[in-house]
């Protein structure tokens, strides 16, 4: 009897290690304010609410065809309006994976395009050669600066660390 109870509890033990080593994904793991990400950023670097403005409408649809027939439980796009200087943010979550694999892919199309002369001035062009699309699970990211890139991609994948 002790014996059958001991293997018992083994095996007990055993397949509560296993189920403890489940896969969890970063949108799982964390709960990312992206609204409040994007408020610390415009502390951070002193842009006044002047400086970056929403994309939204037909411009949104201009810049990332398609991105607003993706469902989403947060979305924030800024973009200084009247500067020559590269500062494009996007900062989304998805309803899925499957959702932020698309919005990454017309996000990195943006990117792209910008740098392979869209953004027109030699530059630009090159600050947009550095841009990152970064994914973390539901969560997806665009970040395009010509000041502040890896600061601002680093701040981002810090959220998920």
């Amino acid at each position: 009897m002790k014996k059958s109870m001991t293997i018992l509890l083994a095996l007990a033990l055993a397949l509560g290690t296993m189920t403890a080593c489940g896969k969890q994904t970063d949108s799982e793991a964390v709960d990312v304010d992206l609204p409040a990400f994007y408020t610390e950023l415009e502390e951070k670097y002193q842009w006044d609410e002047n400086y970056m403005a929403d994309i939204e409408g037909e411009l949104l649809e201009n810049y990332y065809p398609g991105i607003s027939d993706i469902p989403v439980t947060q979305f924030v796009a800024k973009a200084p309006m009247m500067s020559f200087v590269v500062n494009e943010l996007v900062l989304m979550q998805c309803e899925t994976e499957k959702d932020a694999e698309a919005a990454a892919a017309i996000l990195q199309t943006r990117v792209d395009s910008q740098a392979e002369g869209g953004a027109w001035y030699p530059e630009s062009m090159e600050a947009w050669g550095k841009a990152q699309v970064i994914r973390h699970g539901t969560y997806v990211a665009m970040i395009a600066s010509a000041s502040y890139q890896q600061e601002m991609a680093d701040a981002f994948n810090a959220l998920f660390a």
